[in-house]
């Protein structure tokens, strides 16, 4: 079966602000049914970070997370900031001010979609190994983070449990460890 484009038809604003812009689109499909309204949003990309320490400990960091009502355990990461451009500095950049650690190299694992249907920007998972203190956290305004620093073997056992309850992290996560060497599949 081939599946024709869709035609985008219509495109209006229905909120802007600093972190979002909200747009109800109209599309035709291929087969000529109109979708409309069709939400999109328009967010930063944004970058996790899988950080190993030399012990094999994986550092995960634990926030309030209002989508989820709770606090979450979470890979350190954030948002690309407007001409900021490469996301390996992003990430670097966002892990030492999350955990307040460095690593001797990051490497851009994969770069993905956040969810194609609804949004544009990307997901870019960022392996960090060797990962040790150099500093403070460095925390942005109205943010409160704890690290923590699990054993691999214990992060993984907890996958299915829902120790890290992001799929868009699990995923990442997996990726950068097959990446690592540290996983097969």
């Amino acid at each position: 079966m081939t599946i024709r484009p869709w035609r985008r038809t219509g495109n209006r604003t229905v909120h802007r602000d600093r972190w979002v812009h909200l747009r109800a689109e109209a599309w035709e499909t291929g087969d000529g049914a109109v979708l409309d309204p069709w939400y999109m949003l328009d967010w930063a990309d944004w970058v996790n970070v899988v950080a190993l320490t030399p012990d094999s400990r994986l550092l995960l960091v634990r926030q309030f997370r209002p989508g989820a009502g709770a606090a979450v355990l979470e890979l350190p990461g954030g948002m690309v900031e407007p001409g900021e451009g490469d996301p390996v500095a992003a990430a670097r950049r966002e892990f030492a001010e999350e955990t307040g650690h460095d690593a001797p190299r990051f490497e851009l694992v994969a770069s993905l979609c956040n969810d194609p249907a609804h949004a544009g920007n990307r997901v870019h998972v960022v392996l960090a190994e060797g990962a040790t203190p150099s500093g403070r956290q460095r925390l942005d305004h109205g943010e409160e983070i704890a690290l923590e620093a699990l054993p691999l073997a214990t992060v993984l056992a907890g996958l299915g449990e829902g120790l890290i309850g992001n799929a868009n992290h699990v995923g990442g996560l997996l990726l950068a460890l097959r990446k690592a060497g540290r996983i097969g599949f």
